[in-house]
Order: structure tokens, then C-alpha cells, then sequence
């Protein structure tokens, strides 16, 4: 049976793939597919905490921290499980750091986002985000980086993390702030 699940995941995932067709729709997959990446998003939140006003300052903050703790837990289970990446060209940088694929980091990183907006606002925002998440996940398959079904667990991982995550925020961050404000007497936001 999970032979049987394995196969259709693996051909389902190779009909999604364009990484060796050039043209428009490999382009958008190419633009998507590393939307996600984790040092765009890490500095992004680092910018925008220096640059922003107190509400995004706690954007950029509840972003960060929980997208580097959710890092942790998906190299974690990736070490674990020790899936190989779908043989391909596209995504060297991917294939030769992380050679595994389940789950997948992008899929979980911006699914993670994505919640998080919603929670956080705007609510437009969120709703961007929320179109962006699958776009990225999609783009990791058509790519040829991950199958299918890393894309699904790595955004139940995201999701997962942000509902755990969301209702014990305001009490780590309180400690957190307390620390850097001891530490550095500059407070999170």
C-alpha cells in the first residue's frame, strides 16, 4: 500500500514539473519557488524591524522568531525521515545544503507566514499571503525539488506550528523582550 502511495506521489509530482520546459509558466515557478526562501525572508523581517513603526516591528518579530524556530523542527524531521529530493538539475544550492525533501522547509516556512499574516494583519495583507503559500509550495514541485506530498506535510507543519504557536506568543515574547531589554535596554517593539 504505501509502495502503491509512494508511485502515484512520485508520477503526480513529475505531471506538475516544468524545471526542464523554458517558457513563462517555468519562469513564475522559478520566482515562486524561491519567494520562499528562508534568507529573503529572514532579512526581509530584519529591514522591516529596523524601518517600521511598532506594529510591524511586532510583525517582523513574531515572523522571525517563530520562522527560525519552525526551521529547527523541519531540519529535524528531515534528518529524521532522510527523504531524497526528486533527481533533477534545477535547485543545486537546495540539492547540495539540504538533500532531503520531507518536509519541505518553503512549503512550511510560507504556509507558517501566511497564518501568521492572517492573525496579525492586515487582513489584505493575509489574504495575499494566503494566495502566496500554495504558489510557493506548487512552484517546489514544478520545479522538480520536492514531491507532492512534501508540499502537503511541510504546509501542515507551518499551520500546525502557528496554531501552537499563536496562543503562547504574548508570553514568550514578554520574556523575550525582557531579556533584550536587560541585554541591550532596546525593547522588541
Amino acid at each position: 500500500m504505501l509502495k502503491r502511495i509512494l508511485e502515484l506521489d512520485r508520477d503526480w509530482s513529475f505531471n506538475l514539473r516544468v524545471a526542464e520546459k523554458p517558457g513563462l509558466l517555468r519562469n513564475f515557478a522559478m520566482f515562486f519557488a524561491h519567494s520562499g526562501d528562508s534568507w529573503f525572508w529572514g532579512l526581509a523581517m530584519v529591514v522591516l524591524w529596523f524601518a517600521a513603526d511598532v506594529f510591524w516591528k511586532r510583525w517582523a518579530v513574531y515572523e522571525l522568531w517563530w520562522i527560525s524556530l519552525l526551521a529547527a523542527l523541519v531540519m529535524a524531521l528531515k534528518f529524521i525521515i532522510r527523504r531524497r529530493r526528486p533527481e533533477g538539475e534545477w535547485g543545486a544550492i537546495y540539492r547540495n545544503t539540504d538533500p532531503h525533501s520531507f518536509p519541505s522547509g518553503h512549503a512550511a516556512r510560507a504556509f507558517l507566514i501566511a497564518a501568521l499574516g492572517g492573525l496579525l494583519g492586515p487582513s489584505e495583507l493575509g489574504i495575499i499571503l494566503w494566495v502566496w503559500a500554495p504558489l510557493v509550495a506548487l512552484a517546489r514541485v514544478a520545479m522538480g525539488v520536492h514531491y507532492v506530498s512534501d508540499i502537503i506535510a511541510g504546509a501542515l507543519v507551518g499551520v500546525l506550528v502557528t496554531w501552537l504557536a499563536w496562543p503562547v506568543s504574548p508570553q514568550v515574547f514578554s520574556v523575550i523582550n525582557s531579556w533584550v531589554v536587560n541585554l541591550l535596554g532596546l525593547p522588541l517593539w
